[in-house]
């Protein structure tokens, strides 16, 4: 009888030795790897690899209502990251399929990568790089780090760990959360207030909030209107929190001096006409992803996979629907 698999989906993996995953073969389970054609795997591509598989180390795939229902030997899908948008999650439980996260993985990496943005965009790093190599001597003066006010939408673990490193440069601190931690707020020092005076009053403003119906194109126009002249904005969340068109007439227009993305509506993105802007800093969905967080995510993934594999339940900060567990 063959052993049971485990597809691993992710493409910032795929290549590397990876040695955590003997882990999962040292309990008898097949490790297969598998990607797309230009990386994440479609639908269909999806479907196609699991028939015969126990679990996937996920990346940002769809599962939806039809891969479920044809992957018949799927009980688990263990994400590498915390973002669950991609995931039918009704679905996932009624077919029986425990989804987790890597709650804790990666979210000080998220939040180094989020203040390096605003860090290079505050400073035009990407000018003065540029003004040198076209051969120009010159110092153009800009708005400082130290005390400058940052607005945070969202204050779960990525924004206070956002809110930390900022106060070590003294900064007012701005943000808007729907169930804040009252004792993180007070000890910080961080002002809630609502998304549009967020939105006026901060020179740089950073999402940290998750992907849902009542957060899609969250920065819209009208929202982008509100920002105070001469702001960044700076998204390592998910790309569809942003209207990219309306943030491009934004950038063009001078209303926003400039953005940090690290996340897209389209993924991957080959061809944008962010791409020939000059006051953009743009990377590829790595902002979660250092040596640290490689291995703490695919700890906490593969810990989930193996206690579903051993009928034991997975810590229950990460396993976001208990029910698909229940006896049937």
């Amino acid at each position: 009888m063959a052993a049971p698999r485990v597809l691993v989906t992710v493409p910032h993996i795929h290549d590397r030795a990876a040695p955590y995953l003997r882990r999962l073969e040292a309990a008898g389970l097949e490790v297969v790897r598998r990607i797309g054609k230009n990386g994440k795997l479609t639908e269909d591509e999806l479907i196609e690899a699991l028939p015969g598989v126990f679990g996937t180390l996920a990346a940002s795939e769809p599962y939806t209502l039809r891969v479920f229902e044809r992957a018949p030997d799927l009980r688990v899908i263990a994400r590498w990251g915390v973002g669950y948008d991609a995931i039918d999650l009704d679905g996932a439980t009624r077919r029986g399929v425990a989804v987790c996260i890597a709650v804790g993985g990666n979210h000080e990496a998220v939040a180094d990568y989020a203040f390096a943005l605003l860090c290079a965009l505050q400073r035009g790093l990407r000018g003065n790089h540029r003004l040198l190599t076209q051969g120009v001597w010159r110092t153009e003066f800009r708005p400082g780090i130290w005390r400058a006010t940052v607005g945070i939408v969202g204050l779960g673990r990525i924004g206070k760990a956002v809110a930390r490193r900022c106060r070590g440069f003294d900064m007012r601190l701005l943000a808007t959360e729907p169930a804040p931690d009252a004792a993180f707020v007070r000890e910080h020092g961080i002002e809630l207030v609502p998304l549009a005076a967020l939105l006026g009053e901060a020179q740089l403003v950073t999402l940290h909030c998750p992907l849902s119906p009542a957060t899609h194109h969250l920065i819209n126009r009208e929202r982008l209107a509100l920002m105070r002249p001469g702001a960044y904005l700076i998204n390592t969340a998910r790309g569809p929190l942003v209207d990219e068109t309306a943030l491009y007439e934004a950038l063009t227009t001078g209303r926003l001096a400039g953005a940090g993305l690290d996340v897209f509506e389209q993924e991957p993105l080959t061809a944008s006409p962010l791409f020939a802007l000059d006051n953009v800093l743009l990377s590829p969905h790595v902002a979660g992803v250092d040596l640290t967080s490689e291995v703490a995510m695919a700890d906490r993934a593969i810990d989930a996979i193996l206690a579903v594999r051993e009928g034991r339940r997975p810590a229950a900060e990460c396993l976001l629907n208990p029910g698909a567990l229940a006896p049937r």
